[in-house]
């Protein structure tokens, strides 16, 4: 796996991910700023969801721009010591069977491919981001993952 050609697709995912909630907002703004929106009675709600709305993809918005600027600023090389840190990429073992993830400063949940694999990432606020900090290829540990112990190997550090 290439670790700089992963970090590329994140990046490229988190500007994609942008632009449409740029348009998202857009949107949502106008249908709370246009005048069909006005309320009719002391009933009529549509501008208020409208702009609840547009207040929820400004702020997904904003979750974006951060997760971007963090990932442009990260070096991902080469992990000097071995242990995983901020920027690496890992293969795990999970139940028998292989994952690979990217531990990255932001945007945890977002998965993408590279060589027919994906890659998903996670971040050190996640229980099993934050456990996997200074281990190193080999180590096994156990985390509470939603109120279970699970078990993980770790296999591969870049």
């Amino acid at each position: 796996m290439n670790k700089t050609a992963i970090h590329r697709q994140i990046i490229a995912t988190l500007e994609a991910d942008r632009q449409i909630a740029q348009a998202a907002l857009a949107a949502s703004h106008e249908a709370a700023t246009h005048a069909e929106s006005k309320a009719e009675n002391k009933y009529d709600t549509r501008a208020l969801e409208a702009a609840y709305l547009a207040d929820g993809q400004r702020r997904r918005l904003h979750e974006i721009e951060t997760a971007l600027a963090a990932y442009r600023n990260l070096q991902p090389g080469a992990c000097q010591d071995g242990r995983i840190r901020v920027g690496a990429l890992l293969c795990l073992e999970h139940d028998d069977s292989e994952r690979w993830f990217f531990l990255g400063p932001d945007a945890a949940g977002l998965k993408v491919q590279h060589e027919h694999r994906e890659t998903l990432v996670i971040s050190p606020r996640a229980p099993l981001g934050l456990g996997l900090l200074g281990r190193e290829a080999g180590d096994e540990m156990e985390i509470r993952v939603n109120g279970r112990l699970q078990c993980f190997v770790v296999l591969g550090v870049e």
